[in-house]
Order: C-alpha cells, then structure tokens, then sequence
C-alpha cells in the first residue's frame, strides 16, 4: 500500500499532479477542502461542528479534520493507498496522521514536495485566477502573504518527515508530464 503526502505552497499544482497519480496509482484521493465541502454539505455531525468554527472565523480544530480523514480512509477499506493533499499543515497535524495511519498498519509511504520559487507560484496563482472565481487567486499581495504563512507554518512538515528519511524534494517546474514523470520516479522508488 502507498500512502502519500503530497506537498507543496500554494500554486505549486498539487491538484493537477494528484488526480494524475491517483489515476496511475489507483490511490484514493483526500483532500481537506473535498473533505470539509462534502461534510458540511452532506450536514454530518464534523460538518456542523467544522462550519460552526469557520461561521465565528476560527481555524477548525485538528481532532475535527482528522475525524473527517478518518470516516474517509474508513470508507475505503479496499483501497491501493491514499494521496493526501493539503494536510498536514502542522507538525501537530502530521503527528495525529500518522496514529491515524499506525492505527490502520499502512504508515505513510512518502511526503513529495513540488519545489516552485515564489515568482513562479505568485505567476501561476495570477493566472490560475483569471478562471477560479477565487478572488484570492487575483491579489497579488494576498498571494505572497499565503506563500509566507506556507513557508512559516506548513513547512516544518517536510523537516517533520525528512527525520525518518520520508521527504523528497521534486523539482516542480517545467512541463506537467515533465513533474508527473519526476513524481512517479520517485512514488516507485519507494
């Protein structure tokens, strides 16, 4: 089984690679934002309790986001493996992931970091926001500051997993076949 964190700032194409690898790899696919939609939307208990922190403009808490990885990796007993994206973001996160994963006996395999300078993911994001109808994606100082908050609180996940010898860094420029065959590289020297 391969369980794989796949890592990167914003822009860096998390999303493009992930649904690549998930088709080659059959690995089901957990992302946070998919996660916190379909709970909300679907009005479980973690929803309600996850859109009652968002409401009053709060970070919902870990054990909520880590109960939604959970009912997800449950759901999927038959699964290959899992790639998550967008999670973990701290090292508090990474730890609970991987007791959430002990607990399943299927730790995680690997966390591959697409490695993008700050220009190019400030250009990307410009460009990515001409379509997403994410205003976000249009501010270029809202996007440099998300680029700092990565760098200051998401980052130390990969120093987190690189101590047992699980992070690789990928070079995340160029074509997207030129970082899909880089990343399958890597996810098959595993």
């Amino acid at each position: 089984m391969i369980n794989l964190i796949l890592f990167g700032p914003p822009g860096s194409g998390k999303g493009t690679q992930a649904a690549k690898l998930v088709e080659k790899y059959h690995l089901v696919h957990i992302s946070t934002g998919d996660l916190f939609r379909f709970e909300m939307g679907n009005n479980t208990p973690l929803g309600q309790k996850a859109k009652s922190y968002m409401e009053k403009g709060q970070l919902v808490p870990d054990e909520v986001t880590v109960g939604m990885l959970k009912n997800k990796v449950d759901a999927n007993p038959n699964a290959k493996g899992f790639i998550f994206d967008g999670f973990p973001r701290t090292i508090a996160q990474a730890e609970a992931l991987d007791r959430l994963m002990a607990k399943k006996d299927s730790p995680i395999s690997g966390l591959l970091a697409l490695d993008v300078d700050d220009e190019e993911i400030t250009q990307r994001i410009l460009l990515r926001g001409k379509t997403s109808g994410r205003s976000d994606d249009n501010d270029e100082r809202i996007i440099r500051n998300r680029i700092e908050v990565y760098k200051s609180e998401t980052s130390p996940v990969f120093d987190y997993y690189a101590q047992s010898d699980k992070s690789q860094k990928i070079n995340g420029f160029g074509t997207i076949e030129e970082i899909f065959a880089r990343l399958c590289t890597a996810i098959d020297s595993l």
